[in-house]
C-alpha cells in the first residue's frame, strides 16, 4: 500500500541523452577535427581538457558496466579476452573494455573507436596493465600517472600531494608533445571549477537522501552518479547536477517519494551485478529503499566532516577564499580536492570504510545493510570482510550475497533473492503484492 505520493523524474530523459551523446561524441571526435582519449573513472581528465574543446574521452569502467546490461555482447567480450589468454578472475570491466576493443565493436554502435592517446591514473592494481595493453595493442602513446593514494592517509600527506602535483604537471608537456596541441591555462581552470562543482553537487544530492520518504533510490541513482565518472571536469555535467539538484531540493518539499511504500531503509558499498539491476525493485515489493551507497556516494566525490562531525560535501575552494588564477593554483587544488576522496584510501585502510557506511547508517536512519561480494573488482572488495563485522559489531542487521558487476557468470540470481528473503524476514518485513 502506497504511503507516499510519487512521480517520475522529470529529468530522466535528459540524463539518458547526456550519457548517449558523451559515447556518440567519443565515437564520431575525428570527423568534427577533434581528438580523443581513453583512461579510467579515476582520471584527473580536468587536465586534458586543457588541450581544447574538442578533446573527448572514453572512461573504461563506465564503459564496461554499460556492455554488461547487455548479456548478449558482454558475453562476446568476455569470451574473446579470455581466448587472448586472459584469466576470468581479472577486473571485469578490464575483461569487458579488452574484448570490445578486440573484436573491433562498440557497444553503441560501429567499430570499436581508437583513441589517440591514453591518460590512465592508476589507483588499483588492475588500472596500469589495462591500459599498457591498451596502447601495446592500439600502437598509441600513454602517460600513467600513480596517484600514491596511500602516501595521503599514514601521514605523508605533502609526500603524497607533491609526488602527484608533479606528475599531473609532466603530463602537460607529455600531451603537448603527443597531440601536438598548446595547454590552455583558461580551459584548464574551467575545468578545474566543473570537477569542483560536479562532485560537491552529487554529494549535495546524495544528502537530500536523508529525508523521509527519500527523493531518490538508488537504482535511479545509478543513471545519475555516473555522469560524473564519464566527464566530471564538462559544464554540461555541473550544469545538470545544478538541474537535478534543484529537482531533488522540490521532491523533499512536497514530500515525493522514490518508493511510495517506503517502510525500511537500506544501503548498499559497492558496484551491484549491473545486468542485474531489477534485484532492487524486488527489493521495493517489501517496501524497502535504498537510500544509496558507499560507492554512489564517494567514487567520484570527496566528503568533509562539519562541526558536529557529520557527513558533508566537500566546499569549493573559491567558497573558502582560495584562489584559482593560474595553472599552478588551480592544480594545487585540484590534485588536493581528487586525492581527499574517501573511496580511494578505503583500499589502504577498511577502517575508513567502515567509519564511512556507519555514519552513513546513522545520519541518513538506515535500517540494515546489503554488501556485494563482489568477484569483479578488486579494488572496491578490498577488506570488505572487515567492512562486514565492523559493521554487524555496530548491532546494524546486514546481509551478504556473491557475485559480479560485470560477468554474468559470477551471480545467481535465485540464490541472492533467496537470501532477501530471509534478510527481509530478520527484519520484519513481509512483501507487499500490491506492489509487485
Amino acid at each position: 500500500m502506497a504511503r507516499y505520493p510519487t512521480e517520475p523524474i522529470k529529468c530522466w530523459k535528459k540524463v539518458k541523452e547526456l550519457r548517449d551523446n558523451y559515447y556518440r561524441n567519443y565515437a564520431q571526435a575525428h570527423e568534427k577535427g577533434g581528438i580523443r582519449w581513453s583512461g579510467s573513472a579515476s582520471a584527473i581528465d580536468a587536465i586534458p581538457a586543457g588541450l581544447g574543446n574538442d578533446v573527448y574521452s572514453l572512461t573504461g569502467e563506465p564503459y564496461g558496466a554499460s556492455v554488461s546490461t547487455d548479456h548478449k555482447f558482454n558475453k562476446q567480450c568476455q569470451d574473446a579476452a579470455e581466448a587472448a589468454g586472459f584469466s576470468r578472475d581479472l577486473c571485469a570491466y578490464m575483461r569487458t573494455y579488452w574484448g570490445s576493443m578486440m573484436l573491433d565493436k562498440y557497444g553503441f554502435g560501429g567499430s570499436f573507436p581508437k583513441p589517440d592517446f591514453i591518460y590512465q591514473a592508476v589507483s588499483c592494481c588492475s588500472h596500469s596493465k589495462w591500459y599498457q595493453f591498451v596502447s601495446d595493442y592500439e600502437k598509441v602513446p600513454a602517460f600513467f600517472m600513480d596517484l600514491a593514494i596511500g602516501t595521503y592517509t599514514d601521514g605523508m600527506k605533502d609526500s603524497g600531494f607533491t609526488y602527484v602535483y608533479n606528475q599531473s604537471m609532466e603530463s602537460i608537456e607529455w600531451m603537448e608533445k603527443v597531440t601536438g596541441r598548446r595547454f590552455d591555462d583558461e580551459l584548464f581552470i574551467e575545468a578545474v571549477r566543473n570537477t569542483m562543482r560536479t562532485t560537491s553537487l552529487w554529494a549535495q544530492i546524495c544528502q537530500l537522501n536523508q529525508a523521509k520518504p527519500a527523493p531518490l533510490d538508488e537504482k535511479s541513482m545509478y543513471a545519475f552518479y555516473v555522469l560524473a565518472t564519464l566527464s566530471k571536469s564538462s559544464k554540461w555535467c555541473a550544469d545538470f547536477y545544478e538541474e537535478l539538484l534543484d529537482e531533488m531540493k522540490d521532491r523533499v518539499a512536497r514530500g515525493i517519494a522514490a518508493v511510495p511504500n517506503e517502510r525500511c531503509r537500506i544501503m548498499s558499498d559497492s558496484q551491484p551485478p549491473w545486468g542485474f539491476l531489477r534485484m532492487f525493485r524486488y527489493l521495493e515489493e517489501y517496501g524497502v529503499v535504498s537510500i544509496g551507497s558507499f560507492y554512489t556516494f564517494a567514487l567520484q566525490t570527496p566528503w568533509t566532516k562539519d562541526e558536529n562531525g557529520r557527513w558533508a560535501p566537500a566546499t569549493p575552494p573559491w567558497e573558502r577564499g582560495i584562489e584559482m588564477n593560474t595553472r599552478e593554483q588551480a592544480m594545487e587544488q585540484l590534485i588536493h580536492w581528487d586525492l581527499s576522496k574517501q573511496i580511494s584510501h578505503q583500499a589502504f585502510d577498511p577502517r575508513i570504510k567502515s567509519d564511512f557506511m556507519l555514519k552513513m547508517v546513522k545520519e541518513w536512519d538506515v535500517d540494515g545493510v546489503i554488501m556485494h561480494l563482489n568477484r569483479g573488482c578488486e579494488g572496491v572488495s578490498l577488506g570488505a570482510m572487515e567492512n562486514r563485522i565492523a559493521i554487524a559489531e555496530a548491532g546494524v542487521p546486514i546481509m551478504t550475497y556473491e557475485g559480479n558487476m560485470g560477468d554474468d557468470r559470477e551471480f545467481d540470481e535465485g540464490r541472492t533473492q533467496n537470501r532477501i528473503d530471509s534478510f527481509m524476514e530478520t527484519l520484519g518485513l513481509k512483501r507487499d503484492f500490491a506492489h509487485a
